[in-house]
């Protein structure tokens, strides 16, 4: 089991009790999700979860961005060996790997959801598709103002996962954001309640380290009987479930004829070319002005 940051190869981990530090740390890629960033993430909650010196756990992203989400650059092919048979898609293989715990990445990152103690993300930058799912699945969610948090897969190539978006938000937003793909910068999160609050970039390390301070203050039986009764009440909503239905739709969105030219785009002619062609006429995530983009001299320094 790693236990410092060298063992990792996605992310840093830092303790400086009582509070741990996961870095996700992919700068150069914006953080995107590639393996075998999710199972570091489950052993490094874990690794907070069983030190008795740590109360409180803190999730952010190195450099310009929390996360740009999945990395879907190259055909996707990093994914291969969990949902494709001789070379095509297997649709059985699909749904069994991406509901079960033992494989499905985003079950991985809900090591955060089921982790005992609270989870706070650091967002900054751009906080979207994938990694939307898995910051929100933090117990408690600060933004930058300037961040950007959206699912552009709800226009192509997947489905909610997490279903963190659902059960954060009114019926309202939540479905003018599924149907719409929509983002919202920091500010507008919190003013709808999908996040718990938002500030100036250059007081967000200052504000997360005062809230895991004042949360270490509490004892921490206390801290996890709290959470686990709000979660609990949560899953009783019938959580577990959505997220079965999503991961089977997700398979099946990634697997349209869209969805296919879609990722074969990105393959061929780059990213930014598929990005262009779903963003584009929406003008919005990197298709948007400059002032609904994050700053990009906003740079965490892990």
């Amino acid at each position: 089991m790693p236990t410092s940051a060298h063992e990792f190869e996605t992310l840093l981990y830092k303790t400086a009790p009582p509070v741990a530090t996961i870095t996700l740390n992919r700068p150069e890629a914006l953080n995107t999700i590639v393996p075998p960033m999710p199972d570091e993430i489950e052993a490094a909650i874990g690794l907070a979860v069983r030190d008795s010196a740590v109360k409180v756990i803190v999730l952010r992203g190195a450099g310009r961005a929390f996360s740009g989400g999945y990395n879907f650059g190259g055909g996707f092919h990093h994914w291969d060996d969990l949902l494709y048979t001789d070379g095509r898609w297997d649709p059985g293989k699909d749904f069994a790997a991406m509901t079960a715990h033992a494989t499905s990445p985003h079950q991985k990152f809900m090591a955060i959801w089921r982790a005992s103690k609270p989870v706070i993300a650091q967002v900054h930058g751009w906080c979207v598709g994938g990694a939307s799912d898995y910051a929100l699945s933090a117990d408690i969610v600060i933004a930058s103002d300037d961040a950007v948090i959206g699912t552009p897969y709800a226009r192509m190539w997947g489905a909610y996962l997490t279903g963190m978006w659902l059960y954060r938000l009114s019926m309202a937003k939540a479905k003018w954001h599924a149907l719409t793909g929509e983002p919202l910068t920091g500010r507008e999160a919190a003013d709808v309640e999908l996040i718990n609050e938002s500030v100036p970039f250059e007081r967000l390390e200052a504000r997360v380290a005062e809230v895991a301070a004042q949360l270490s203050r509490i004892p921490l039986s206390q801290l996890q009987a709290q959470k686990l009764i709000v979660n609990q009440a949560y899953e009783n909503m019938g959580l577990a479930s959505t997220q079965t239905l999503g991961a089977v739709l997700d398979g099946l969105m990634r697997n349209t004829p869209e969805a296919h030219r879609f990722v074969e785009t990105a393959a061929t002619e780059g990213v930014r070319a598929a990005i262009e062609q779903r963003d584009g006429p929406w003008g919005d995530y990197s298709q948007a002005p400059p002032q609904r983009r994050p700053d990009p001299s906003h740079v965490i320094d892990p």
